[in-house]
């Protein structure tokens, strides 16, 4: 049987566990929190008083803190990219000739439900805080979600599943450290919301490991191959095309990922780290039965993380002032 079929075949088999793996890692939309529960009522005789809390909040924060939220909120926001994205792999389809879904599917649209939620509440906030040109925001996410981009998976389920194993990890990160420079300015409210869809994020990281668990022990050399694939090519953010208006594809990713860096939001250390976390959770040294090549592969993943650390340490963060059209003058 070819490489190709072998894959079809495993993303089969664990199909047939979809509804467990659904009712262990998601929640549904009565029980999961809902944006509305983590900012100020609308409805209520307060919401203005509470709104105006947040922006004399707001004013206390570093321009770097809210640069680095609002290429988060865009990260989130671009949700329909990642979900036409997830949809075209092979084995994952939204059509069945049995005239019901295909559990992939039903995986893929119950995740970006929960997901969905995430760049909604983080765009009201910054909305309500007066911090920022909500417009170019705007802009900058339309962009995003037109431009697409290529994470260098092909239609591959395996080295997807790598990538979302390694993506929800890295927001995980992202979205708690926002919490905590939150909460020690007194940001409260951002710091719950940023905290719970950090919550959220170590879910669907959970998740994706488990299937990359359950791929090793159908396919273990192909699993390893993939995981060396995409390690080697490095990971690709989903904000690597972030521009603002009347600029290039890409243009402004560079300065977001080093003010990312220098706030201690996510940094190349993290990075590594998420490399030894990926490593540990699938017990890469344990696995038996690899092909000469795929040993090959496991040898290089063990070594990855001291290399790049080592690299890591030599890395020098500029402490430039980038000029972010996102960001409004304090008045």
């Amino acid at each position: 049987m070819s490489a190709h079929n072998v894959r079809l075949e495993v993303m089969r088999t664990l199909e047939k566990n979809i509804d467990t793996f659904v009712e262990k890692f998601l929640i549904s939309p009565e029980k999961i929190w809902q944006p509305t529960d983590f900012l100020p009522n609308s409805q209520s005789s307060t919401f203005l008083n509470e709104v105006k809390e947040i922006q004399e909040l707001s004013k206390e924060m570093h321009n770097d803190f809210w640069v680095v939220l609002v290429g988060d909120t865009i990260t989130e926001e671009a949700l329909p990219t990642y979900e036409s994205w997830l949809l075209d792999i092979e084995g994952i389809s939204q059509h069945s000739n049995e005239g019901k879904d295909n559990g992939w599917a039903k995986w893929i649209r119950a995740w970006t439900g929960e997901e969905n939620r995430h760049g909604d509440v983080l765009n009201k906030y910054l909305y309500l805080s007066g911090r920022v040109n909500i417009r170019e925001v705007e802009i900058t996410t339309q962009h995003l979600i037109a431009d697409g981009f290529d994470i260098g998976t092909s239609r591959d389920p395996y080295k997807n599943f790598v990538y979302t194993s390694f993506q929800e990890l890295a927001t995980y990160i992202s979205h708690n450290n926002v919490a905590k420079i939150a909460r020690q300015n007194g940001h409260k409210m951002l710091a719950k919301m940023s905290k719970i869809i950090a919550g959220d994020e170590m879910r669907h990281h959970l998740a994706y490991t488990e299937f990359v668990k359950q791929i090793f022990q159908h396919d273990p050399s192909e699993m390893m191959l993939a995981f060396q694939h995409m390690m080697k090519h490095k990971i690709v953010m989903p904000a690597m095309h972030l521009r603002h208006s009347s600029e290039a594809k890409g243009s402004i990713f560079d300065q977001f990922s080093a003010v990312a860096q220098r706030i201690g939001v996510y940094t190349g250390f993290d990075y590594v780290d998420i490399i030894k976390k990926l490593n540990t959770s699938w017990e890469i040294d344990k696995i038996t039965g690899l092909t000469p090549e795929a040993e090959k592969a496991r040898d290089y993943l063990m070594k990855l993380p001291e290399r790049m650390y080592r690299i890591t340490e030599r890395i020098v963060v500029p402490k430039t002032e980038y000029q972010f059209k996102w960001m409004n003058p304090l008045v």
